[in-house]
């Protein structure tokens, strides 16, 4: 309660009192709505897709963030083995392996965004993110891992790149390092075993942003031949609700000639494309991406999809192929008859945003060819789904059957977050790391026989 005299302080807690009176009945609207379909009827390449179930909110169903009890780590698949390479981090989202092994992390969150989802529904929802982890400002910065005497833990834990806003992908390219800022993309100088840049960077483009940035998080990768960038640029909105003129150039893979900055829509219909990756036989760009919400908790799938040049992927319009949301106005049936189906369903509000390719041998089998997929888990399913590490193997370059959990564990029995997977990657000896931004450490995972004692 506020102290008598101090009259802003009265009036904030008033404003904040009216506030909730007037949210819960709307929260408790959607209270009621949760799944008819198990979570694994939304994986596959023929998921199953229910009628939507539309709700005054968004369902809402936080996993608490807690963070792990000390020793305490994820459950590996059986054949495996995981431990802490690195902890006592700052939210770190992704990942990228340098050659000579270091490994550098996105410590970030979001920038300001003082325009995105105003008034009472903007109020409930950062105050549901904060909960789930996501309202801390960010580090803006890059940090440096090293595990140079080769023992599985990172002994060096450095400042790399700082100064940064709200960075997430990063790109090596020769003696280029291009990182994805959420308004830009920018290049800094880096030589073989550097342990920090402190050279200014060069913007080589912008990328959309604005005081809405919804989807802040811009994921980056370079082609094999280093001549053109490819950048994730997310929606600025759930459906198109801040109008079309707002996703100038969003919903989208950017592609970027990194000499001149020259760029042109590489694909779009996206809503939030994360994990940017090569798929290893065919060469294919591959992406997860993270659906629509507001259609109950069985709609819709995020999913993974190579990216055709080109291609045209629903968003907002439609979804998986030519399911129409009539959320949108106005329609655009022409485009809706384009849509491309996504190659593999991820299952419904997973926030799948890892996407890791693995050909090698060091993992064991069946985790050898194929895809692994962080899902950092939903906020707004009843029962929550995500909330682990999965595998998705592949033949002949395409998805060849159901996904085989690899991590798990992340929900404590009490349904508190002890984590949240995001990137992941495969580190140059071939074990898998993962990201975990609510535990604030990176993961490595191995085979069983190969952990290190």
């Amino acid at each position: 309660m506020a102290e008598l005299g101090t009259g802003g302080s009265v009036r904030t807690t008033m404003k904040i009192q009216i506030a909730a009176i007037l949210v819960i009945p709307l929260v408790l609207a959607g209270c009621g709505e949760q799944a008819t379909q198990p979570v694994e009827s939304g994986y596959g390449k023929s998921p199953v897709l229910p009628p939507p179930h539309k709700t005054l909110l968004p369902t809402v169903n936080i996993a608490d963030a807690q963070g792990w009890p000390a020793g305490a780590t994820p459950v590996p698949a059986s054949g495996l083995a995981v431990r802490e390479f690195a902890g006592g981090l700052d939210h770190p989202r992704m990942l990228h392996v340098l050659p000579n092994g270091d490994v550098l992390v996105a410590e970030t969150n979001a920038p300001p965004k003082p325009d995105d989802a105003k008034g009472i529904r903007g109020w409930v929802m950062r105050k549901l993110m904060a909960k789930a982890g996501a309202g801390t400002p960010s580090a803006n910065r890059i940090t440096l891992l090293r595990d140079a005497d080769g023992d599985g833990v990172a002994e060096v834990k450095s400042v790399f790149l700082e100064g940064l806003n709200s960075p997430f992908g990063m790109a090596l390219v020769g003696h280029d390092l291009y990182v994805a800022n959420s308004d830009a993309v920018v290049r800094f100088p880096y030589e073989d075993g550097q342990m920090k840049i402190t050279a200014p960077g060069t913007r080589i483009v912008d990328l959309p942003a604005g005081t809405i940035n919804h989807h802040w998080t811009k994921d980056l990768t370079a082609s094999r031949d280093g001549a053109r960038l490819y950048a994730s640029v997310g929606s600025n909105s759930n459906v198109a609700e801040n109008g079309l003129p707002a996703e100038e150039g969003r919903a989208a893979i950017w592609e970027i000639d990194p000499k001149t900055g020259a760029h042109r829509i590489f694909a779009s219909g996206l809503r939030n494309a994360n994990g940017l990756c090569w798929e290893p036989l065919n060469g294919a760009l591959w992406a997860a991406v993270n659906e629509r919400d507001e259609l109950g908790s069985d709609l819709v799938p995020d999913y993974m999809t190579s990216v055709k040049d080109g291609g045209f992927y629903g968003w907002p319009f439609s979804y998986y192929g030519q399911h129409v949301d009539d959320r949108v106005n106005p329609q655009n049936p022409e485009l809706v008859q384009k849509a491309i189906v996504p190659d593999y369903a991820l299952g419904a509000h997973t926030a799948s945003l890892g996407l890791a390719f693995n050909t090698g041998t060091a993992l064991p089998a069946p985790f050898t060819q194929g895809a692994f997929v962080g899902q950092h888990g939903s906020w707004n399913r009843k029962p929550r789904s995500g909330y682990k590490v999965i595998f998705v193997p592949f033949a002949n370059g395409q998805p060849s059957g159901p996904p085989v959990d690899v991590l798990t564990g992340f929900l404590s029995p009490d349904e508190k977050a002890l984590g949240r997977p995001v990137g992941v990657a495969i580190d140059r000896t071939g074990a898998l790391l993962v990201v975990d931004d609510v535990g604030n450490k990176v993961w490595r995972v191995t085979g069983a026989a190969k952990a290190p004692q």
